[in-house]
C-alpha cells in the first residue's frame, strides 16, 4: 500500500498546483483494476521473468552479503523474507496494480536482482468539457512507475540494468501506449539519480518526508519522468549505449 499511498500523493500535490481539488476534472485517476496475463521481456543480455516463487532461492542467493550496498533499497534478507516479498508482489499482481519481474543475466544464467512496474494508472476522461476534443484513449495506461529494482553484486556494473530499462520502457509506450513513465528514488541516492537522469528521465522535483526509509529514517523521494514524445530519441541513446 506504499506505493498507493505515493500515488496518492504525487498526484495530490499536482492538482494542488495547478489550482484542482481532488476528484475534480480530468485529473482524476482510477487503478486498471485487473491482473494481466504474465509476460517475459527479453533481451540480449537480461531476460525478465514473471516473479514467482520459485525464485526465491535465487533472489536470497543473488543478494549477496553486503547490506551496505542497500542502504536505500529494502531488499530480502533472507529465504523467510524473500518468500514474503514474492508473495506480496503476486498479490499485488491479481490485484492489477503491479507486474513484478525478477532480473536474470543471461551471460551468468542465474537470477541477479528485481524489478516491477507499478503504479499502473488511467485518467478518467468523463468528467472533462463535452465540447472539448479528447486525446486519443486507444492507451492501456496513462501513467506507469517503474521501481522496486534492486541489482545483487553480479548484476551490478554490467549492461543488465540498462536493458532491462530499455525493455521495460519500450513495452510501456509502445504495448501500453503510456503518456509517461515514472521513476522515483530515495533523494540521497546520487548513483540512483544519476543513473535514472543517464536514462533519459527528468526530474520533477522531491517530495519531502514521503515515506519510511529502507535504512529506518523519513525518505525524502526525488521524482524522475519520461513523456512519450521523449521515448524515441532516448530508445535510441539507450540502444547506442548497450552496442558500445
Amino acid at each position: 500500500m506504499r506505493a498507493v499511498g505515493a500515488a496518492y500523493r504525487i498526484r495530490h500535490a499536482v492538482q494542488i498546483l495547478r489550482g484542482a481539488e481532488e476528484g475534480d476534472g480530468p485529473l482524476r485517476f482510477r487503478k486498471t483494476g485487473r491482473m494481466r496475463e504474465p509476460f517475459t521481456l527479453e533481451g540480449t543480455h537480461v531476460r525478465l521473468e514473471p516473479l514467482a516463487p520459485e525464485h526465491v532461492d535465487e533472489l536470497v542467493e543473488a543478494v549477496g552479503d553486503d547490506r551496505d550496498a542497500y542502504r536505500y533499497t529494502w531488499v530480502p534478507a533472507d529465504r523467510k523474507s524473500a518468500m514474503a516479498y514474492v508473495e506480496d508482489a503476486m498479490a499485488h499482481a491479481e490485484a492489477g496494480d503491479q507486474v513484478p519481474f525478477a532480473t536474470r543475466s543471461v551471460a551468468l544464467g542465474r537470477i541477479v536482482g528485481s524489478t516491477r512496474f507499478y503504479e499502473l494508472d488511467r485518467w478518467d476522461w468523463a468528467t472533462i468539457d463535452a465540447a472539448a476534443p479528447p486525446e486519443p484513449l486507444d492507451n492501456e495506461v496513462d501513467l506507469v512507475s517503474i521501481g522496486h529494482t534492486w541489482l545483487g553484486p553480479s548484476g551490478r556494473r554490467s549492461p543488465v540494468n540498462t536493458e532491462a530499462k530499455l525493455l521495460m520502457l519500450d513495452y510501456a509506450f509502445e504495448r501500453w501506449h503510456a503518456r509517461a513513465v515514472r521513476i522515483q528514488t530515495d533523494a540521497r541516492n546520487d548513483r540512483s539519480r544519476t543513473a535514472i537522469t543517464r536514462i533519459g528521465c527528468s526530474l520533477d522535483g522531491v517530495l519531502r518526508s514521503d515515506r519510511p526509509a529502507a535504512d529506518g529514517t523519513v525518505r525524502d523521494s526525488a521524482i524522475f519522468s519520461m513523456l512519450a514524445t521523449e521515448w524515441p530519441a532516448a530508445r535510441l541513446r539507450l540502444r547506442d549505449r548497450l552496442a558500445r
